[in-house]
């Protein structure tokens, strides 16, 4: 505004106007920052000057790149690095080159290669794929083969025959383009092969082909896809190789660790190798990268389930609760299957069969109990604890041989796997099972007189008085199991050789031979002992039955028949 009123003033001091000889009237251009100061009063205005002009500043001569000649250069830089073996520097070159020109289908070709030479197939067929587009009006024999090439590398059969197809036609007599159908046929039908040997479930089978698919692709130097390492992991998981499938999971995960499926399938081994918590995490992270993913949900849900009815089943075990504890177990087992494509179940199921069959025992079902840990060890042989329940269902089912083997096994399972207190807990009860197996090979003196070996000495001369009278010869009753009676009777009846029989000691050892020899006289002799050498009429002096008859073996050497 300032401006303004001066210069208000100064027209107001000049004359409006200046007349050259001309007559053309002129204007003043002014610097709008900077104005004249007026003129005095007494001068003469001054006539207005043409006006002078700034001089020109000289401009810096704009050279003109062309772009396409500019990527030429570059072109032939990368090409130079390329056959260096710089092979990343000329990928940066033909990308540049890319870049000014991206309407020429060589850069993406010449890029292509280098990409395969770095052994990175996947930027590689996407190039072949832009530069395959760009001549699809005149095709190139030689971009089909290297994009033939890529897609085998990848193991996309179906696009690599469609591809060389292609270029016979274009050229029948190629050669590169017949050598590689021939490869691409041959993992065509490996992949066949595995396609069927899968819906078969033969998982030896299925393993082979995918093995001679991955040589494929290897012996192109290419990228084993990430569906076929998946494929590894659920052969692994039918064939019950749990190292091995967790093994295939970590290296899936490790070329996709953001891959919904991989991780669901990663929380699959864990959950049936019993890892639940991990298998939890897993699932919990494929969810978060896709909230949708149904067989995450799934999973989750059910890994969620097992834990809840497993814990109530121990828990109920605990308690004494065994009805209610096999109840749950069962809802487990029911919740955990027995597919063939999961393992049957896997370890997880050994385990809530395991649990079951130790509560079966508690309630003295052994026939079941073995059944339970039979087909627990089936799934996981090297479970000890498995191992020691069914070795103990034995010894109640009197399978002597089977629970000292099955102890054994125990002790070698716990070894690697168990505490120092399991492995001495077993090495005694291994022990007691080879006593008792030893033991089964000669008498079962319990067993004769029908008492359980925690007996009190009342029973036992109740369980004598019993079978004497059951097995008496002149009731009737077996000649040669009432001498096993009294024998019986005989060593559970003194304490000190009722521990050496308990202990597995020989009782011929500890009799002097009387134990032995019992079994090989006959009755004359076994009662000339009990009589001192007669039968006249004591009958069993001080034994548990003397004095309830007056005769001696007059039934059958002239007297008044057994002292019964």
């Amino acid at each position: 505004m300032a401006n303004k009123k001066n210069k208000s003033k100064k027209k107001a001091q000049q004359p409006t106007t200046a007349k050259p000889m001309n007559g053309v009237e002129e204007s003043h251009d002014e610097d709008p920052m900077e104005v004249d100061p007026p003129a005095p009063a007494t001068e003469t205005p001054p006539i207005s000057a043409a006006p002078t002009e700034t001089p020109a500043t000289p401009e810096t001569p704009v050279v003109v790149i062309d772009p396409i000649k500019q990527a030429e250069k570059v072109k032939e830089q990368g090409n130079a690095a390329f056959k260096a073996q710089r092979f990343q520097n000329a990928i940066d070159l033909y990308s540049e080159a890319i870049e000014l020109n991206p309407n020429e289908p060589t850069y993406f070709t010449n890029r292509a290669a280098a990409y395969m030479a770095l052994k990175r197939f996947k930027p590689a067929l996407t190039d072949c794929q832009k530069a395959a587009i760009l001549q699809s009006s005149s095709p190139s024999p030689k971009t089909l083969v290297r994009l033939a090439r890529c897609q085998l590398s990848t193991g996309s059969t179906v696009p690599a025959l469609s591809t060389l197809r292609t270029v016979l036609s274009i050229d029948p007599s190629n050669a590169s383009a017949k050598t590689l159908q021939k490869k691409v046929e041959d993992l065509e039908g490996h992949l066949k092969n595995f396609e069927k040997a899968r819906t078969k479930g033969d998982w030896g089978m299925a393993r082979l082909a995918l093995d001679k698919c991955v040589q494929c692709i290897d012996s192109e130097g290419g990228d084993v896809p990430l569906m076929w390492r998946l494929w590894r992991v659920e052969l692994e998981i039918a064939r019950g190789n749990w190292d091995g499938a967790s093994t295939a999971a970590n290296d899936a995960l490790r070329i996709d660790p953001s891959s919904p499926d991989t991780l669901t399938l990663r929380g699959l081994v864990m959950f049936l190798s019993t890892k639940t918590a991990q298998a939890l995490t897993h699932v919990s992270q494929a969810l978060r990268l896709d909230p949708g993913h149904e067989p995450a949900q799934r999973l989750r849900k059910r890994i969620k389930d097992v834990e809840r009815l497993k814990e109530a089943g121990n828990v109920a075990f605990r308690s004494g609760r065994l009805e209610e504890a096999l109840e749950k177990y069962e809802e487990a087992l029911e919740r955990i299957g027995e597919k063939a494509e999961e393992g049957s179940g896997g370890h997880i199921r050994a385990m809530l069969l395991s649990n079951r069959a130790t509560t079966l025992v508690k309630l003295e079902r052994y026939e079941e109990a073995l059944s339970d840990t039979s087909a627990s060890l089936t799934l996981n042989p090297s479970s000890f604890k498995a191992l020691r329940t069914r070795a103990r269902v034995n010894i109640a089912l009197e399978k002597f041989e089977d629970a000292v083997r099955d102890f054994k096994s125990a002790i070698e399972q716990a070894e690697f796997e168990g505490s120092d207190a399991d492995v001495r807990a077993l090495k005694g009860e291994l022990k007691k099972a080879e006593v008792a197996l030893k033991r089964s090979k000669t008498k079962d003196y319990y067993k004769i007189l029908g008492i359980p070996r925690d007996c009190t000495e009342v029973e036992i001369k109740k369980a004598y008085r019993r079978e004497s009278l059951k097995h008496h010869p002149d009731k009737g009753g077996d000649e040669e199991h009432f001498k096993l009676v009294v024998e019986a009777h005989g060593v559970l009846s003194d304490p000190h050789r009722r521990e050496r029989y308990d202990n597995g000691d020989d009782e011929e050892d500890a009799m002097g031979g009387m134990g032995g020899g019992m079994q090989h006289m006959d009755l004359s002799e076994l009662f000339a002992q009990f009589n001192g050498g007669g039968f006249g009429g004591g009958g069993f002096p001080g034994g548990p039955f003397g004095g309830m008859g007056g005769g001696g073996y007059g039934g059958r050497r002239g007297g008044g028949g057994y002292p019964f």
